[in-house]
């Protein structure tokens, strides 16, 4: 898969709620980082779980993605019918092979 192809399966897969796809796709030492909340994830484990125990309500609408060689960028919408909010999140990943190595999300 391309970078990009990578990027959107992973998202397919969150929203599929397929945890062992998702951990698939990335690194067994992937570094996800989300400095809004001060929060870094090491361990494609660690990552799957904080997804997987989200509370449920919550549809990812991927909205566009952008890639440069080994950097893909993507926006996605993220409506929870529970609150009534959606969120919004700009993700920067690094892709090598066919697995996410790192991430910073916002």
């Amino acid at each position: 898969m391309t970078p990009d192809e990578v990027v959107r399966e992973l998202w397919s897969r969150i929203q599929q709620r397929d945890w062992g796809g998702q951990a698939a796709l990335l690194d067994p030492g992937v570094r996800v980082e989300w400095p809004a909340t001060r929060e870094t994830f090491v361990g494609r484990e660690a990552f799957v779980a904080v997804q997987a125990e989200y509370p449920e309500g919550w549809t990812i609408r991927l909205k566009r993605v952008v890639a440069a060689g080994d950097t893909v960028v993507s926006e996605v919408e993220v409506p929870h019918e529970m609150s009534g909010l959606t969120f919004r999140v700009a993700s920067f990943f690094r892709v090598h092979g066919d697995c996410v190595v790192a991430a910073t999300e916002y």
